[in-house]
């Protein structure tokens, strides 16, 4: 079962003993959902009775008649309730200075009560990650973590402080999931750097924010103009879908947000000699990192302490580079998806957890710059480190060992999510410093294409849904989008639909999701940027498929080779043929040099086959795990050339097909890698590029 190991790795030993009657009690079942006889008790009455007629909730009853929402809650829906007792509300105002909820205004019941109701049922057992999978009603994410009641019951708390009563939990109603709590759940309406100026912990880091002017960059919210209405559904088959066509939708909206990383006062003044305040030390140490990495700055008029706000200053680098262009409600977005653990599965969705740390790429502020994230899992590269922590720019392995900066947890004393952005503290500075750019960067980049569309995140468009309920027909568990043109920046196209297929299980693709365009198009992306000038290869990750179509494909205008036909499989005489290996075994028993060999024929023909480090199925045979050859899944490499790294660089990919292969010329985005020579240079003699 899939939530059986809901505490895992977070409470110990202890927790796990104190749930394992459950656990046997969950073992005795295949479904996905908790059986009813051992998770609630079913009522039969609506939402809205549940709250009327019942005294302890009178108040929170009285918040949401007062919002406009007992309406809605006596109607058929699949809603999730955070209800607060009366003692809840009560300490709420008590907090605010009021005696009553008559001394609300009817703005602040209607905030109180979107933040606790949710448009899908949840039961404690949904609750596994660091936040709930889709947003409330206030199109806002509720943290989560297992914890502990006032009784030692293992609770879900939300928002770090609010608990989930052990006795009345996971109650069913007509409509939904009662979940009553024992505090009033609170989501700020203010700007992310409100709060920010509201902790005093960080105010050296926003004091600097304000005095290079990139506070000014960091104010966006939401497109005001942008309509989800305005666009048609598109209604298409594909793969297991051929006989039951799938619904893909425009985003529900169109969110900005950030990301900031912060180094608290405490950690300047401890480690850099930096006192609170004190902006021209903060200074000196960005002069002491940046300065070397873009020396031809160093004698700019606006490198100087008096010009902060110059796009060339180091502070206003520094800065910048703590600052993610999207919102990351949680850790969880910052690392590949975290999936429901079933069928001896878990963790980061398709992704072998022992051999790879889990990461994802991330664009900053800084232009042209990005940071990584890791979560740390392999145990020979732990170096000390707790598995599952999280760590930016960290490369600790045969080659290097930089540790990177550590993500910490959120305090519970201030705020850190606003409408939008969210902040989290770190252990270290966060800087692209030289070591970053020439070692900790110089690595095999790999992005899903989830990450090179940082819009993705922000409108929580990665994470719905569950792959193991592929064809529940139930939206909580995920949905499929279309892309209008101009959703996502740096992207254009024509003549063609722009589509993601949620992430299904066992799919042999990468995290088991895949974008996809159909029709004449023609559609350029800008690429993420590499971290240093020099030769690099850009490959595209897709399988192959007798239904795809052909294209031709642009680096920066410049045509690259012949068009790319994504019907030639790996086996095919086009490529590889009958020297194509496709048993696992019969690769492992190649030797060192015997393995450098084929992956060298592999590049010559401009191509390598799938990461052993991802879970697949073997093109539909049955035979699926993580040391699996197939013939669909390749990377193939477009371009093998000099890149600047301080220009925006861009793919173009025009149709080429007649679309009589029966898909409309469909053309798959699966994942892209940008890899430096020093890691592609593998030619039969010398160390050779990992096949992970």
């Amino acid at each position: 079962m899939r939530r059986k190991n809901i505490f895992k790795g977070i409470l110990g030993g202890l927790l796990i003993a104190m749930l394992t009657p459950l656990n046997t009690l969950l073992l005795t079942s295949c479904s996905d959902e908790p059986d009813s006889e051992y998770f609630y008790t079913f009522t039969g009455e609506m939402m809205s009775e549940y709250l009327k007629s019942r005294p302890q909730y009178s108040e929170f009853s009285e918040i949401v008649e007062r919002a406009g929402l007992m309406d809605l809650l006596a109607t058929y829906g699949h809603y999730t309730c955070f209800a607060p007792s009366n003692e809840a509300v009560d300490k709420f105002l008590q907090g605010r200075g009021l005696s009553s909820v008559s001394q609300l205004s009817d703005a602040d019941c209607d905030t109180i009560a979107r933040t606790h109701l949710v448009s899908y049922m949840y039961t404690t057992y949904d609750m596994i990650g660091h936040k709930l999978p889709t947003v409330n009603m206030l199109n806002r994410y509720l943290a989560t973590e297992p914890g502990f009641d006032n009784d030692s019951n293992a609770v879900i708390v939300l928002e770090g402080l609010a608990k989930i009563k052990f006795d009345l939990k996971d109650d069913s109603v007509e409509n939904g999931i009662m979940q009553p709590i024992d505090m009033v759940i609170e989501k700020s309406n203010s700007y992310i750097t409100d709060l920010m100026r509201e902790n005093p912990k960080i105010s050296t880091f926003y004091s600097a924010l304000v005095a290079t002017g990139v506070i000014n960059d960091v104010m966006l919210v939401e497109d005001e103009n942008y309509n989800p209405k305005d666009y048609e559904p598109y209604y298409a088959a594909s793969g297991d879908y051929e006989t039951n066509k799938k619904k893909y939708e425009a985003p529900d909206s169109k969110k900005y947000g950030y990301t900031f990383f912060i180094e608290p006062d405490e950690l300047l003044e401890s480690k850099y000699g930096i006192q609170k305040g004190d902006l021209r030390a903060l200074y000196d140490l960005a002069c002491s990192i940046y300065d070397e990495v873009y020396p031809k700055d160093v004698s700019a008029p606006g490198h100087s302490f008096e010009n902060l706000t110059d796009s060339v200053n180091p502070l206003r680098r520094f800065i910048q580079y703590h600052i993610l262009n999207k919102i990351a409600a949680g850790v969880d977005d910052l690392t590949p998806q975290e999936i429901p653990n079933k069928a001896n599965f878990e963790g980061a969705i398709g992704i072998d957890e022992t051999r790879v740390n889990p990461s994802d790429w991330h664009y900053t502020l800084l232009p042209h710059r990005m940071l990584k994230v890791d979560k740390v899992t392999v145990s020979k590269y732990l170096g000390g480190s707790k598995r599952g922590q999280r760590y930016i720019n960290r490369r600790n392995d045969a080659k290097f060992k930089f540790l990177g900066q550590r993500i910490e947890p959120n305090d519970d004393e201030y705020k850190h999510d606003g409408i939008n952005g969210h902040y989290f503290y770190v252990d270290d500075i966060v800087a692209f410093s030289k070591d970053v750019q020439d070692k900790i960067h110089n690595q095999r980049i790999r992005m899903d294409f989830n990450t090179v569309f940082p819009e993705f995140i922000t409108n929580g468009l990665r994470i719905l849904g569950d792959p193991w309920q592929s064809d529940s027909g139930e939206e909580k568990y995920g949905r499929m989008w279309k892309f209008p043109e101009g959703y996502l920046d740096g992207v254009t196209f024509s003549n063609c639909i722009f589509t993601w297929r949620r992430p299904v299980a066992m799919y042999n693709i990468y995290m088991w999701d895949e974008f996809a365009l159909k029709g004449n198009y023609d559609f350029t992306f800008r690429l993420p940027p590499v971290p240093f000038d020099g030769e690099w290869q850009i490959r595209l990750g897709f399988t192959a498929q007798d239904s795809r179509g052909v294209a031709q494909i642009y680096i920066d205008g410049v045509p690259q080779g012949i068009p790319l036909d994504m019907t030639q499989r790996m086996n095919s005489e086009f490529y590889i043929g009958d020297d194509f290996i496709s048993s696992i075994d019969d690769y492992d028993a190649l030797s060192a040099e015997e393995k450098a060999e084929y992956i060298k024929s592999m590049k010559n023909l401009g191509v390598y086959t799938y990461p052993r480090s991802m879970y697949c199925d073997n093109g539909g045979s049955g035979n699926r795990g993580w040391d699996l050859v197939y013939d669909i899944g390749m990377r193939k490499i477009i371009s093998q050339s000099y890149i600047d790294c301080n220009q925006d660089h861009y793919m173009r990919i025009r149709v080429a097909s007649d679309g009589k292969q029966g898909n409309d010329n469909e053309f798959a985005l699966d994942f892209l890698e940008l890899v430096p020579k020093s890691v592609y240079g593998a030619d039969g003699d010398g160390e050779m590029e990992d096949d992970l």
